[in-house]
């Protein structure tokens, strides 16, 4: 039997095999930030009996959103809608951990509470659009935060932890990668404060330092992560010295002995919509040296490529994302050799059930051939 279908352990929880559903942003929440039922039919879906899954990014405060129709743990009134897509997922004996995010300066001001600018760590000029209901428009320039602002957002992923917590999940990733808010603190080009949030590695890590020990203490330990792409550059990201300062910031997470790290490796060119990916990524191959526990990649696998970083011992679990949109029994497919189905770009983001709930399971693709 492959590696990739073989059971582990991810924190507390036996895994029947190291096929993980990714976070996927679809944006298909309703009014409020509410997962409804097409959310409750698409996690069911995806769920494997003993399959580990992440949740979508999951607004973790009020002006977190970068994406209209991403969903939120910033309001009780979410809890509902998160605690039925838990339920679905349990009863098909699966385990889920919901991500919290913060979208930072990757926002519009259509998407702020009273249309207030985004925030960030420092006023800095970026791209990037953010999703609104204007469609796809520019990110509106960010302001600093403050350092009390700060304080203020650990506490906001705290009791977005403890809504995690109260709809059902089973722990909790923080999404410190992706040009979002953790990740504009971490890197260099985004962050040029000269407080105790900037400059020394130790003082840019301050921040998820402090929202990981607020969320540990409301999940222990091994039910909380940590998310990073050591080399991702999306939302304008950049830094002097990611080698030295990623490493820096998993040794200190490996330090908290926290239940996984999640890493995005760049696609393999040749296997990828992205002809410039870094070829000589900071990513599993150095980063495990220096982190203790579980290791899940993501980043573009196929079935063979997940096999080989697992055989290297680089990474304990893959984390898969297009081809699960598109193959809901993924973990099925690769263990019987089953072809997949083709996944649709267009319908990623936002819409309806069309390209998010319909693609065929193969017993249903068979019967229909």
């Amino acid at each position: 039997m492959s590696k990739l279908l073989s059971p582990t352990q991810v924190g507390p929880f036996p895994i029947a095999h190291r096929v993980v559903l990714a976070p996927l942003t679809r944006m298909r929440a309703e009014a409020g930030a509410i997962p409804g039922d097409l959310m409750v039919e698409y996690y069911s879906q995806r769920t494997s009996r003993g399959g580990f899954m992440i949740s979508e990014a999951t607004i973790a405060a009020p002006d977190g959103s970068g994406y209209l129709g991403s969903p939120g743990l910033h309001d009780d009134r979410q809890v509902a809608g998160w605690k039925k897509v838990t339920d679905a997922v349990h009863a098909k004996g699966g385990v889920i951990f919901a991500q919290l995010y913060h979208a930072g300066r990757q926002s519009n001001a259509q998407l702020q509470p009273g249309g207030k600018a985004p925030i960030g760590p420092s006023e800095i000029a970026h791209g990037g659009v953010a999703y609104t209901e204007a469609g796809w428009v520019p990110n509106t320039p960010n302001r600093a935060l403050t350092v009390a602002e700060i304080h203020a957002l650990v506490e906001s992923f705290r009791s977005a932890a403890q809504r995690a917590q109260d709809a059902g999940f089973d722990g909790v990733e923080l999404h410190a990668a992706n040009g979002y808010l953790f990740d504009q603190f971490l890197q260099d080009g985004s962050n040029k404060r000269t407080d105790e949030y900037g400059g020394s590695f130790e003082n840019r890590f301050r921040f998820l330092r402090e929202v990981t020990a607020a969320v540990i203490s409301i999940w222990g330990t091994d039910r909380v992560a940590v998310r990073l792409a050591p080399s991702g550059t999306f939302g304008d990201m950049s830094d002097t010295n990611p080698q030295g300062l990623f490493t820096y910031v998993v040794q200190e997470l490996s330090k908290l002995h926290i239940g996984y790290l999640h890493l995005i490796e760049p696609r393999v060119i040749g296997n990828s919509d992205d002809e410039s990916a870094d070829p000589n990524p900071v990513a599993s191959e150095l980063l495990r040296k220096h982190f203790k526990g579980t290791i899940i990649s993501a980043g573009g696998f196929t079935a063979l490529s997940a096999e080989a970083i697992l055989q290297a011992s680089d990474a304990d679990l893959v984390a898969f994302g297009r081809h699960f949109v598109s193959n809901p029994d993924l973990p099925d497919r690769f263990r019987h050799g089953w072809p997949l189905n083709a996944y649709v770009r267009d319908s990623f983001f936002g819409g309806t059930e069309v390209g998010y709930t319909d693609y065929p399971f193969y017993r249903e693709t068979a019967k229909a051939a």
